[in-house]
């Protein structure tokens, strides 16, 4: 699900992709196991992507 999204550009806000980065780690209670951190990760390059889209809308 994750790279189709990121490619394809996020359909998701920065702002709910912020949400759900902080409910993984709270849920991890700190500390993320190997899918944890994959997940992390694909949330945080869709999460960039959303910035990066947010940035050139606004130019």
């Amino acid at each position: 699900m994750f790279p189709d999204s990121v490619a394809s550009g996020s359909v998701r806000s920065a702002a709910e992709l912020n949400e759900q980065i902080r409910a993984l780690w709270l849920r991890a209670g700190g500390s993320l196991s190997a899918q944890e951190r994959e997940e992390y990760e694909l949330l945080v390059v869709e999460w960039a992507a959303a910035i990066r889209g947010n940035v050139i809308k606004a130019a």
